[in-house]
C-alpha cells in the first residue's frame, strides 16, 4: 500500500496495491500492520455501507465528544467526491476542507481521523461506498454542517440543481455559528 498525508495533517489518501489479469483484480485493502506504521493506532469496530444513485450528496456529519469518529472511507463500484473538513479544537487548519475522488477503478481510500466533518457527492450513475469506524453510531452526539457554506468554498463538482439530499443534510449548521466542537 502507499501512503500519502494530504494538506491537512492527519487526513491520509491510501492507494492499495493491485494485481490483475485477464480474469479481474486482487487487493489487500485492509491491513493492521501497514496502516498503524504510517498512519497510527486505530481500532476500528464497525464497517458500514451505503449505496447511493447519481447526484446524492451525504454529509457534511461528525460525532462529537465521546462518540467522535475516525473513518477509513472507499469506493467499491462507481465514483464520489470526498470532502473532510477539519473542526479540531486549536487546529491551525480549522475551517479548512481537503476533497479527493474516490473510484473503484483506482481503489483509493481516504483515511479521516477524528475531529472532521465528512461528506461525499455521488459522481457516477451508482456509487457503492463503504467505510471503517473507530466507534459506532450516536445520534445524540450527530452534528451536520452545511454543505453550501459559502464560508467553507467547497467545489462539490455538481450543480446543486442536480443534488439529492435528505432534510437532515439541507438543514446544515453554518461554520460560523459554530463556537467550538468538543472530540
Amino acid at each position: 500500500m502507499e501512503f500519502q498525508e494530504l494538506d491537512i495533517k492527519g487526513v491520509w489518501l491510501i492507494k492499495p496495491r493491485r494485481f490483475g489479469d485477464s480474469r479481474g483484480y486482487f487487493s489487500e485493502t485492509w491491513k493492521q500492520q501497514e496502516f498503524e506504521a504510517h498512519v497510527g493506532k486505530v481500532n476500528f469496530v464497525q464497517d458500514n455501507e451505503s449505496l447511493s444513485s447519481y447526484g446524492v450528496l451525504r454529509g457534511l456529519h461528525l460525532q462529537r465528544g465521546e462518540w467522535s469518529q475516525a473513518k477509513l472511507v472507499r469506493v467499491s463500484m462507481g465514483k464520489v467526491l470526498d470532502v473532510a473538513l477539519d473542526l479540531r479544537p486549536g487546529s491551525p487548519t480549522w475551517g479548512k476542507h481537503v476533497s479527493m475522488v474516490l473510484s473503484h477503478d483506482g481503489g483509493e481510500q481516504m483515511f479521516i481521523p477524528r475531529g472532521f466533518a465528512h461528506g461525499f457527492v455521488v459522481l457516477s450513475d451508482v456509487a457503492q461506498f463503504q467505510y471503517k469506524v473507530d466507534n459506532v453510531y450516536a445520534p445524540q452526539s450527530e452534528m451536520t454542517i452545511a454543505f453550501d457554506d459559502p464560508d467553507l468554498g467547497i467545489d462539490w463538482v455538481i450543480d446543486p440543481a442536480e443534488m439529492l439530499l435528505s432534510d437532515k443534510d439541507k438543514k446544515g449548521t453554518r461554520l460560523k455559528n459554530i463556537k467550538s466542537v468538543e472530540f
